[in-house]
């Protein structure tokens, strides 16, 4: 069965995922590590995790579970490219699929950033979620959700074969 696994300290969209999760009949794993509290929803497909605290606990615990088949809803880049490598699917908090494809340009403009503070520059934070953000990630989830289940039940991939 596909789980949903959401980095819960931060996430904006956990209501919509709720819904969503609700509608499907799938279970949810908010893991969080305490340092923001969050309310239980009260349904039963939803459970709450909490982990040690710890900048990268929450991520652990995730990257350590997810699997081919799963989605993990989180904005955190090295998150999801771990995630990715597991063979599970990732969502950001807007509706952006990270993929094999997109996920080593985000990392390393994540240490451009990353970079850029350490010298003293003002990278600013990410813009506020919009209606038009929540209705691109109802979609986008949806569409993960389905590309999660058809990961789940096909064949394993075949192996990457480098040509070097």
């Amino acid at each position: 069965m596909t789980i949903l696994y959401v980095d819960g300290d931060a996430c904006p969209v956990r209501e919509e995922v709720f819904r969503v999760a609700t509608r499907l009949d799938l279970p949810v794993k908010v893991v969080s590590n305490g340092s923001r509290p969050v309310r239980p929803p009260g349904l039963p497909n939803v459970e709450m995790v909490l982990v040690r605290e710890g900048a990268d606990a929450a991520d652990d615990w995730i990257a350590e579970r997810a699997e081919r088949g799963d989605v993990c809803i989180t904005a955190d880049i090295p998150l999801a490219s771990r995630c990715l490598a597991k063979g599970a699917r990732a969502l950001g908090f807007k509706g952006r699929p990270w993929t094999p494809d997109n996920i080593g340009g985000a990392l390393a403009g994540r240490a451009v950033s990353a970079e850029m503070r350490e010298r003293g520059m003002q990278t600013g934070g990410p813009a506020p979620l919009t209606p038009a953000d929540r209705s691109r990630f109802l979609s986008a989830l949806d569409a993960e959700i389905a590309a999660a289940k058809r990961d789940k039940a096909g064949p394993p991939p075949r192996a990457w074969v480098s040509f070097a």
